[in-house]
């Protein structure tokens, strides 16, 4: 079920979004060749308890880490590790926090050191597509409208969409319905409603759309080996239009 969200709600998951979004803004200050996955995740744990909210992967049907560290060919749920992220990776963080009782969710891929100018088209299409997407998110439209300007955005740039991990509602719960794919016919679904929290969030792959999960059962990698960008904003549907809850002020 759908759950309209009051508008004091909406303002208390905006505050749970800015704390997400100061977080990975910090992130992104330290992503340099050299550091390791794992590093970050501590800083965004400490980080989380400087603000006293509490990272909302950790422990999440098991989870063991604060961070979703997914590099180049990993699309989502890359456990930090040891690893140290060389120039020219591409690195994806997606962060959430649990605070006064609400939900935070976003995420970011970063460029490491010096990357190839098809890895920054790669991310730059992914941002566009989720803006794209985020335009449509108005009372009237239909779920489709959104997964729709995803979908056209990235395969027009040549790209492929994931279609086995999706958006979602967010609020009192980490993950509510509806759930929002990123590819999909325009008029389509249920209509938009405000007081709708949707966390939309595109995970586009250079080659193919197919993925795989590996044996630790949390990390998603592209079937063909190529690159993968995740970008994420949590987003409340009102009669103004959009407003983008996880965006720095």
């Amino acid at each position: 079920m759908v759950t309209l969200k009051r508008p004091e709600e909406i303002e208390k998951i905006r505050t749970s979004n800015i704390i997400v979004a100061e977080i990975l803004s910090e992130l992104r200050g330290i992503v340099k060749p050299g550091i390791t996955t794992r590093q970050l995740d501590l800083y965004a744990e400490e980080l989380a308890k400087k603000k006293k909210a509490k990272p909302a992967f950790k422990g999440y049907h098991g989870y063991p880490f604060a961070l979703c560290a997914s590099v180049n060919y990993v699309v989502v749920h890359g456990m930090p590790s040891d690893q140290v992220v060389v120039s020219g990776d591409i690195l994806s963080l997606d962060f959430g926090i649990h605070y006064d009782g609400y939900y935070g969710d976003a995420a970011i891929t970063v460029a490491v050191g010096q990357v190839s100018d098809e890895a920054i088209r790669l991310m730059r299409c992914t941002e566009e597509a989720l803006y794209h997407a985020i335009k449509e998110a108005v009372p009237g439209n239909r779920l489709g409208d959104i997964s729709a300007a995803c979908q056209g955005t990235v395969e027009q740039a040549g790209y492929s969409v994931v279609r086995d991990y999706v958006g979602h509602g967010i609020g009192r719960q980490l993950h509510e319905e509806p759930q929002v794919p990123n590819y999909g016919t325009k008029g389509r679904g249920i209509e938009l409603k405000a007081g709708m929290v949707l966390a939309i969030e595109p995970m586009v792959n250079q080659g193919t759309y197919k993925v795989k999960l590996l044996q630790d059962g949390w990390t998603v990698v592209t079937e063909d080996g190529s690159l993968s960008a995740h970008f994420e904003h949590t987003v409340a549907i009102t009669e103004k239009g959009p407003d983008i809850l996880s965006r720095l002020q």
